[in-house]
């Protein structure tokens, strides 16, 4: 398991100032990907305890509102597992901040029964598609994508969209 970088305090993706890892590997490779530096699998850096701990670290400050978890693609089945590692310690040890995570693979197809989803308070999920790009879109890139509660569709069992 691998990562491009850790941002330790982010406020592009999700809600006030947040750390945020980017995972490597993505075999998405959508059109104007704003990452593509991030799609291979044998890029970046080693992801493990140390990097956990540091994000753990980074998130006590008062400041922090949460994590972010984006890529490459964190839920590749090459990463799920390092992402629902980072994801069950984060909220195991920050119950009151939220996870935000970024994914191509879609909530109610592929997410949804996965054990990450438990940690998860908000998905953006669905492929970027460069001709449903639109930067007025809050916190995604292109129309068709969802911003996703996360929790409040487990709980209903269908797709309730987050409200700010």
């Amino acid at each position: 398991m691998r990562y491009n970088k850790i941002r330790k305090m982010d406020i592009a993706n999700g809600p006030g100032v947040r750390v945020s890892i980017f995972f490597q590997g993505c075999a998405f490779h959508c059109k104007n990907c704003f990452n593509p530096e991030t799609w291979d699998f044998l890029g970046g850096k080693e992801f493990g305890e140390e990097q956990i701990e540091e994000i753990l670290r980074l998130a006590e400050e008062d400041h922090i509102t949460g994590l972010s978890i984006l890529g490459g693609e964190p839920m590749h089945p090459k990463n799920i597992e390092a992402t629902t590692m980072l994801a069950k310690r984060f909220k195991e040890k920050y119950p009151n901040k939220t996870i935000w995570a970024w994914s191509g693979f879609l909530f109610d197809e592929y997410i949804h029964d996965k054990e990450v989803a438990k940690y998860l308070d908000v998905l953006v999920d669905g492929q970027f598609v460069d001709e449903l790009r639109n930067p007025m879109l809050k916190w995604r890139g292109s129309a068709n994508q969802r911003v996703i509660d996360v929790q409040k569709s487990l709980k209903k069992g269908d797709i309730v969209l987050y409200c700010d």
